[in-house]
């Protein structure tokens, strides 16, 4: 859950702190009162574009940061870190910070470590959730289809791949006893043909 956002000297807006509580928080405004500002700074400090044009006039840089609560041991978002390279204390929120400057150029920090911009949007899914208008059009793609389905049960990726990699595991074995039975039984076949034949040589 995003619980901070902080953004400085982003197009109109030269300072402004918002801290997000438990339950449904609204932001209202007449068209035009910047509203839309703060989705994008939002967005660029989960890694979208850094365009020196979002850097208030007259300002050297913009920055952003958001701040969440501390993501789950076993979660995504762990594991992502984990292959990053991010070591994120347990329990520690979750600080994200994008800075772009007036003369072009942006950085990202993840809790005071370096953090790509592609690292930041691979971020974002399991951070927020952004709609807009006729975003219900995408339930109709059937690529994102699995995804939901797993959001909805909400299954573990780590626990599911070790559940699936049991199972391609068992499977393998089960293959490799069928083989072996196969085996025995043209074994026991040979041996059953061999036998006969010496039996009706009737040696002495």
């Amino acid at each position: 859950m995003l619980t901070d956002l902080s953004i400085r000297d982003v197009v109109l807006i030269e300072a402004l702190d918002l801290g997000f509580g438990e339950g449904l928080g609204v932001l209202t405004g007449e068209t035009g009162a910047g509203k839309s500002i703060l989705l994008d700074a939002l967005g660029l400090a989960l890694g979208g574009r850094g365009d020196s044009g979002l850097v208030r006039h007259g300002a050297a840089q913009a920055v952003v940061t958001a701040t969440f609560d501390a993501p789950a041991p076993e979660s995504p978002l762990a594991m992502l870190f984990e292959e990053n390279g991010l070591e994120i204390e347990h329990g520690e929120p979750l600080i994200v910070k994008r800075i772009v400057k007036a003369d072009g150029g942006s950085r990202g920090f993840v809790n005071d470590q370096p953090a790509s911009a592609g690292l930041l949007r691979e971020m974002a899914p399991h951070l927020v959730e952004i709609h807009g208008q006729h975003d219900e059009r995408g339930l109709l793609n059937a690529r994102g289809h699995r995804a939901l389905l797993d959001i909805f049960g909400r299954t573990e990726p780590r626990a599911t791949g070790k559940a699936y990699a049991g199972f391609r595991a068992a499977e393998a074995e089960l293959a490799a006893a069928r083989a072996d039975i196969e085996t025995a039984a043209r074994d026991r076949e040979w041996l059953e043909h061999t036998v006969a034949e010496l039996t009706a040589l009737a040696p002495v």
